[in-house]
């Protein structure tokens, strides 16, 4: 069955070479707010954008890395957009690979953060427990939703990276940017792996020392897709690299795109 491709929210900032930034599960296009503006001061035009069932983009009941891939390469297309450098993290780096096989026309460079093509078993159980844990209408205030969190999310970082996409509806309750019911259905296929070829493309993976979601040792299974695949590795950075390193991360990808 086919479902339509989705306007995705976005925020632009800056004008000059397209650059689009892809987050990851649970984020939002805002996630790199700080870094779109370190680019956007290198001459690019940012476009961060809210992936399907996050952010401010529509909600769906489907949620796939084909479906994120069309719903990205349709904004590209009402944008007129050309000889793109797209940037993916995480969720958002499968969905950008997913998209330079399906559409590596529009793009002129690849650049994925810390996560490979191959499968990976599910890694949120704690948190999606947590998360549905909540009755949002029973909430009153963000310190009660982020004690009731911590039963399951211990670590307060990733807490707070959560309880971003907590906001006030028009009836005064809580309510998640985030699709949960679907992002719990579909958990499954956003750990799976990426297949097809993309050959031309110059492609870049940048993981995090601290982090064990590129393993080094299985590059070449990344090599398969994308043979002119490079990895480079940012030290004292964890799965969130741009947050952790922000000047090594950009240095590191002005240095890619400058070739």
């Amino acid at each position: 069955m086919q479902y339509p491709n989705m306007q995705l929210h976005y925020k632009k900032t800056g004008e000059g070479i397209p650059f689009i930034i892809l987050h990851g599960l649970f984020g939002s296009g805002d996630n790199w707010m700080s870094f779109a503006r370190m680019l956007s001061e290198k001459g690019y035009a940012v476009y961060q954008v809210d992936l399907r069932n996050h952010g401010r983009s529509p909600h769906a009941a489907q949620h796939s890395f084909k479906l994120m891939s069309d719903d990205v390469f349709e904004l590209i297309k009402t944008n007129n957009l050309e000889d793109v450098i797209l940037l993916g993290h995480s969720m958002g780096g499968k969905a950008a690979m997913q998209l330079a096989i399906d559409h590596k026309e529009c793009l002129s460079a690849l650049i994925v953060i810390d996560i490979a093509t191959y499968y990976y078993p599910v890694k949120q159980d704690e948190i999606l427990k947590g998360l549905l844990s909540l009755d949002l209408e029973q909430v009153k205030t963000r310190d009660e939703a982020e004690q009731q969190l911590g039963v399951h999310v211990k670590d307060l970082s990733s807490r707070q990276f959560l309880l971003k996409n907590l906001y006030r509806k028009e009836n005064g309750q809580f309510g998640w940017r985030f699709n949960l019911p679907v992002l719990n259905k579909e958990i499954e296929n956003i750990g799976q792996a990426i297949e097809g070829l993309s050959a031309d493309l110059q492609v870049l993976f940048v993981r995090g020392s601290n982090s064990n979601y590129i393993d080094p040792e299985r590059f070449d299974e990344c090599r398969k897709i994308f043979p002119k695949a490079e990895l480079i590795t940012i030290e004292n950075a964890g799965h969130w690299v741009h947050a952790d390193q922000p000047q090594a991360m950009l240095d590191a990808v002005m240095e890619f795109v400058s070739r």
